[in-house]
């Protein structure tokens, strides 16, 4: 583990876990009860720290939720509950894991973030969350994209569709935005296309009577224009991609700082990319996702789309106001 997993090692985890049975019963007679109270108390810093790092960022939360995570597991070992507790607690350990490992992603760690997804599976399994261990294989198969691992994100996106029962129409919208992203990295247009047809239909599905997990309140319709927009930049469809990323930024929220600013990126590179570029849009919007970058939120991630609309824009450095704008953007990349 020391190394990256790739290729096939990629992937094993995720069918150990598709086909591994969760225990019959998890409870503890180990130290002092714990309730379920405790659960909800726990649960509800969970759920501010995911809240957190939309504002602020992997760099300035990582730590937190590893702090938290360590009081969880100190729960696990040190007390006694219930199977239901008990399973309750594995469940937001594995979602912290989750988490950490998205942290660990969104800032360059690749190694670090797999340990802790790989780590999230076993967590799911304990806590017979079905829905909780597909996400994390969406995260995984995210992270394959990024590392060039096409196929085996294509694999990866998959087997999470294929091992979650769709009982919360949120949560099988983001698996289905998670295989579109994979089949678009692959140049699958058809397969991409489908995906999202998917996950835009499910806009009008009735919620389930227990509720969406609360880890799924991100997605919402300005996140999956967003994801659309960056398959179909992918896709080197400009025009699809523009469209659906000018939706996304107009129907986002304040609490969208790192991810305006990668819209920003990606809808720059599409004024860039075009038959006949708008460079003056393309620096207007690289401008705003460089200052959100700079000076509110970090995200290694969103750097790396910097720089990827910084190489789009090297054809035309002789233009003083695209030299100046590469020339802030490599300082941000530098630091």
């Amino acid at each position: 583990m020391f190394l990256t997993l790739l290729g096939s090692a990629l992937t094993s985890p995720a069918h150990e876990w598709l086909i591994a049975q969760p225990p019959a019963d998890i409870a503890s007679t180990a130290g002092r009860h714990l309730s379920g109270e405790v659960v909800d108390h726990l649960d509800a810093v969970t759920a501010s720290l995911r809240r957190m790092d939309d504002h602020l960022g992997s760099g300035h939360t990582l730590g937190l939720v590893r702090q938290h995570l360590s009081v969880v597991v100190g729960a696990l070992q040190e007390h006694s509950y219930t199977d239901t507790v008990g399973r309750r607690l594995h469940a937001t350990a594995g979602e912290l894991l989750r988490l950490a490992g998205w942290l660990s992603f969104d800032d360059g760690h690749h190694t670090q973030a797999q340990r802790f997804w790989i780590a999230g599976l076993y967590q799911a399994n304990a806590a017979g969350d079905r829905g909780l261990g597909a996400n994390i294989l969406g995260f995984m198969s995210c992270q394959a994209k990024d590392l060039g691992q096409l196929r085996q994100a294509v694999t990866l996106a998959e087997t999470a569709r294929a091992s979650y029962p769709t009982t919360s129409p949120k949560v099988a919208t983001i698996l289905d935005l998670r295989a579109a992203e994979a089949y678009a990295n692959n140049r699958a247009e058809t397969d991409t296309r489908r995906a999202l047809d998917n996950a835009f239909g499910r806009f009008t599905d009735s919620r389930p009577e227990h509720g969406d997990p609360d880890w799924s309140y991100w997605i919402n319709e300005a996140q999956a224009h967003a994801q659309a927009g960056y398959c179909f930049v992918k896709l080197e469809d400009w025009p699809r991609a523009r469209d659906h990323l000018r939706t996304a930024l107009r129907l986002q929220g304040n609490e969208y700082t790192r991810e305006g600013a990668l819209r920003n990126a990606l809808l720059a590179t599409t004024y860039v990319q075009q038959e006949q570029p708008e460079l003056d849009k393309a620096l207007a919007l690289g401008d705003q996702a460089v200052q959100t970058l700079t000076g509110q939120v970090t995200s290694a991630r969103c750097i790396k789309h910097v720089r990827n609309l910084v190489g789009a824009l090297a054809p035309y450095r002789r233009t003083p106001a695209v030299r100046q704008f590469c020339q802030d953007a490599q300082d941000l990349i530098a630091a």
